[in-house]
């Protein structure tokens, strides 16, 4: 199993935490797990060499496992969005299989610093998505998660305000016209009629200003 180094560990829920990969099987007979890769920086992969281990569900009171990445390489076959994982102490398939469904994650003050125009798509999740095409701001919903694998742009899967359904939103920067974080609100000028395409039973609560 992953060293824990001079005995550290960490509870999940005492600090905010980046998910750099989700482990999703046995990748090989030496210990190496193939993961889904969750972070805008894969290429980081090959400078770290402390990371930690916790589970998907992130229980209360749930310790995160520090653990050394002994190396690391992208996948070439199969998914184009996975890569290779081998921790220090993994050295078997039954070491291997204890891993699968856990989260590599760090601190979020160790994560890459980012220009002042740029933006990690996984804080967007929790902001509200407001329309500002028309020049006055109309919510479409609360952004609930990001999906990198559906072409050259992100989507942004957004919860409507204006029934169940889900809308799907590229994260386009020609869209794109103000982020606050601190806010928790996404501005974007969105093309007309693509929410309203997406939303069944449309009704007027999506057309009130805010």
């Amino acid at each position: 199993m992953p060293e824990q180094a001079g005995g550290l560990a960490l509870k999940a829920n005492d600090q905010a935490w980046v998910w750099l990969a989700r482990i999703r099987k046995v990748q090989g007979r030496k210990g190496e797990v193939l993961a889904q890769i969750l972070t805008d920086f894969p290429e980081k992969f090959k400078e770290r060499r402390r990371v930690w281990l916790l589970s998907a569900a992130g229980t209360a009171g749930e310790v995160a496992r520090e653990a050394t990445l002994d190396d690391s390489w992208l996948h070439k076959g199969g998914h184009a969005g996975d890569i290779v994982l081998h921790f220090a102490g993994v050295n078997s398939i039954n070491d291997a299989e204890l891993l699968r469904e856990l989260v590599v994650a760090i601190p979020r003050a160790e994560r890459v610093a980012l220009g002042e125009d740029e933006v990690y798509v996984g804080d967007l999740i929790g902001c509200l998505l407001v329309d500002v095409a028309s020049g006055s701001a109309k919510p479409v919903g609360l952004i609930e998660n990001v999906d990198r694998d559906a072409g050259p742009v992100a989507l942004l899967v957004v919860k409507s305000d204006a029934s169940t359904e889900e809308v799907l939103v590229p994260f386009a920067k020609a869209y794109l016209r103000r982020i606050d974080l601190d806010g928790r609100r996404v501005d974007m000028a969105l093309p007309e009629g693509l929410v309203e395409i997406q939303v069944s039973g449309h009704r007027g609560g999506h057309d009130d200003a805010i």
